[in-house]
């Protein structure tokens, strides 16, 4: 059955992807961001809202006859969370609990939230980390998805509001920039492509989760469609990688040099994390399908098509 569906945020890196999902499947999209699309012109067949999230007068109006709410705009990153907090907090968790109450106004039927399993569990107590695994986050970034997560379950119960939470690991592919602060598989390869050296933080043995877009996608797709019991979804590799595994794997794919140059560790990095994805394999019947070889490989490509 086919749904009109607002996607907040649906011109990034995720956002732009799932565009292409949806259209595939034949729903109807609206799109509201603050800007354009980095990689692509506007595509036909999608209403585009321009606007900032912090103006409940524009999120009103682009929530008009929607039915899914897809909500992927985050004003932070991890590393930029803790500058100001306050920010942080302001235009993340209370314009989601003001767009949240929009919704129960516009009788949107769903909420699709994306939270980050990179950083509401802090420091895990157990590999891989299940979806109930105790939540400490170690940065504002991830208090705040966590508080946002809160107050979806609280708007359900209170409004009938109903919800899904997509934890996602680190996704990485093509259309993220590569010359951003966030992403390390296409910001090595954009290094590598200009013959520059890495630079990574701590020895090179921080342990992550990484999980190609177009994976990420489907679970996104299919948590959001799936009629289940479950609330809160994991979603990545169900493996582990260092930076410096990560960095190998390059190097056998590319056949090229690296020049590394190791910095002081930060506060807020968790040593070791990747996802227990039992639950959605499970629930959703989804499985990640991209080996990591395979989706260096393309975003090498889509690296190099900037150049």
């Amino acid at each position: 059955m086919t749904q009109n569906i607002l996607i907040l945020g649906g011109n990034g890196f995720i956002g732009s992807h799932l565009v292409d999902k949806l259209l595939s499947e034949h729903h109807t999209v609206r799109v509201f961001d603050k800007y354009e699309e980095r990689y692509r012109n506007p595509l036909l067949g999608i209403d585009y809202r321009f606007g900032d999230f912090g103006n409940r007068g524009q999120v009103s109006e682009s929530l008009c006859d929607m039915d899914i709410v897809f909500h992927l705009i985050s004003t932070t990153l991890p590393i930029t969370s803790g500058i100001d907090p306050t920010f942080d907090i302001r235009s993340n968790v209370i314009d989601t609990i003001r767009l949240l109450e929009l919704c129960v106004h516009k009788r949107i039927k769903k909420v699709v939230f994306i939270s980050s399993g990179g950083t509401v569990y802090g420091i895990p107590q157990s590999l891989p980390v299940p979806e109930d695994h105790p939540t400490n986050p170690l940065c504002s970034y991830g208090i705040g998805k966590l508080t946002i997560e809160k107050f979806l379950a609280l708007f359900d119960r209170l409004h009938n509001l109903d919800y899904v939470i997509v934890r996602p690991s680190n996704p990485y592919g093509e259309r993220q920039n590569p010359s951003g602060i966030q992403g390390v598989i296409p910001v090595f390869l954009n290094r590598i492509a200009r013959n520059e050296g890495i630079e990574i933080w701590g020895d090179g043995e921080i342990v992550r989760d990484y999980v190609f877009i177009d994976d990420l996608i489907e679970g996104l797709y299919r948590a959001a469609f799936t009629e289940t019991n479950s609330k809160v979804f994991n979603l990545g590799s169900g493996k582990g990688y260092s930076l410096n595994e990560i960095l190998a794997v390059i190097r056998t794919v590319l056949g090229c040099r690296i020049v590394v140059n190791y910095r002081g560790m930060r506060p807020f990095d968790v040593p070791r994390i990747f996802l227990d994805i039992t639950r959605a394999q499970k629930e959703l019947f989804w499985e990640p399908r991209t080996p990591l070889e395979t989706g260096i490989v393309k975003t090498w490509e889509f690296v190099r098509s900037l150049l």
